[in-house]
């Protein structure tokens, strides 16, 4: 008996872990939010822009950046659950994954003002780029250590790719 108790006092409740994952995707939705509120105004410049052939339209934007933001969410929350339960190496490993996780998402929350409000497309897209090789670090960094996350990062990845073909575009054609 006093074997269960010692393990679950070790174990978050249930309640804890919904609050974790809860916060874990909160953080880049809300951050997305935030930017996207920052930016509203400068959509109708854009759309006057001349589109690049596989421009999607305006409106898969925001519902493409939900499912991915609640995607990094959950990501985060599984490395961070791997760092929580690891051993020693494990938790270095999920240590820098969410330091990279961090700081792609600054870089991510950053690219939008530049490429919207201000128009420096080819700034945006070196933002982009350095965004993309951090993403590249974070998921082959992450594949033993959370099968899950790596998978919950792969549609960010080929969205990114594909915004970089458009902010590319984008940048040549105006």
């Amino acid at each position: 008996m006093s074997n269960k108790k010692r393990t679950t006092k070790n174990k978050p409740s249930t309640l804890k872990k919904i609050l974790r994952v809860a916060l874990a995707i909160a953080i880049p939705l809300g951050g997305g939010l935030l930017v996207s509120l920052l930016t509203m105004n400068a959509m109708t410049q854009f759309n006057a822009l001349k589109q690049p052939p596989l421009a999607p339209p305006a409106w898969l934007f925001p519902v493409a950046w939900t499912i991915l933001y609640i995607l990094m969410g959950v990501a985060s929350y599984l490395i961070y659950r791997a760092w929580e339960k690891g051993k020693k190496a494990e938790k270095h490993c999920a240590r820098i994954a969410l330091m990279l996780y961090g700081i792609q998402l600054v870089f991510n929350f950053i690219w939008t003002p530049i490429f919207f409000n201000l128009g420096l497309y080819w700034l945006a897209f070196a933002i982009l780029a350095i965004m993309w090789v951090l993403e590249v670090i974070l998921i082959a960094g992450i594949l033993k250590l959370s099968r899950g996350a790596f998978w919950c990062l792969i549609p960010y990845l080929l969205w990114t790719t594909f915004a970089a073909y458009l902010n590319i575009a984008i940048a040549i054609l105006n």
